[in-house]
């Protein structure tokens, strides 16, 4: 498969920084936005409509300052690569034409583009980018060392967020909403869906970073000793002590407790300490 070059990643970094200046033969054309169809693998679901009007807003009042760009599907029609919050904000203050830049690239790819745009604008949230990292990965067969070095970032980025996906829905919704970090889904990873529920509830109630999250994990998964469960010594001291109590000589070895009698006195009385302590 074809990798995304410096070709279009330099065009993408050239319209969003608004210099445009090395850019496809065509240069910049309008487009009738009837004639453009979405990206069908844009990994963004979900766009804000208050940034979407205030970006019309802006273009109303200084005119579109980055073209979006497309990809030719077929004669008349194109898809787009880039730019669909500014095509929705042209179709919102009712345009019919929008600028564009045109590039020669395969259809193919569109996934690719589509998250490598994204990324640089820094517009998914993680759980976007996780899905669409798998999307790739089943595709194309990527390993995860050859799609970090395709989207310019760490192995350990890409694993750690494809990660994240083995965890329930409710907590994906926390991550979207920034309620939980990516460093917050790392350690919750794992943990039944009980301890989970509570630990997420911990979060958001007392805005617990990832340190004291993992203390409270660490507590949670620590079960709690019963009486019969603590060391033996503990326990000997402390039922010596209670026949010290009643007047009885104890003496107390590693493994057990000698207590000395006088008399049938003392058999009866430890008899009747016995039945006390039960």
């Amino acid at each position: 498969m074809k990798r995304l070059g410096r070709g279009l990643s330099s065009i993408l970094e050239d319209v969003e920084a608004g210099y445009l200046k090395d850019l496809p033969s065509g240069g910049i054309v309008e487009i009738d936005i009837k004639k453009i169809s979405p990206n069908p693998y844009q990994p963004r679901k979900e766009f804000n409509e208050n940034a979407i009007k205030e970006l019309a807003d802006s273009i109303k009042k200084y005119g579109l300052l980055q073209p979006v760009v497309l990809i030719k599907d077929s004669e008349e029609k194109y898809i787009l690569v880039a730019g669909e919050r500014r095509l929705r904000a042209i179709e919102l203050l009712g345009e019919k034409y929008i600028k564009a830049i045109i590039v020669d690239y395969s259809k193919n790819d569109l996934r690719e583009y589509a998250l490598i745009e994204n990324i640089q604008r820094e517009d998914l949230n993680p759980i976007e980018i996780a899905y669409s990292l798998q999307s790739l990965i089943k595709e194309h067969g990527f390993t995860h060392e050859e799609l970090a070095s395709t989207i310019s970032k760490s192995r350990s980025y890409v694993t750690n967020l494809l990660r994240i996906l083995q965890l329930p829905k409710f907590v994906h919704e926390k991550i979207k909403n920034e309620i939980l970090s990516v460093g917050h889904a790392k350690v919750l990873i794992g943990l039944d869906e009980e301890t989970l529920k509570k630990v997420v509830e911990e979060i958001e109630k007392n805005s617990l970073n990832v340190r004291d999250t993992e203390k409270l994990i660490q507590k949670l998964k620590k079960p709690t000793l019963e009486k019969e469960d603590e060391p033996l010594d503990k326990r000997m001291i402390e039922v010596a002590e209670k026949f010290k109590k009643f007047g009885f000589k104890v003496e107390i070895n590693k493994d057990f407790i000698k207590i000395k009698f006088k008399n049938n006195k003392d058999l009866k009385r430890m008899e009747k300490l016995l039945n006390e302590i039960g």
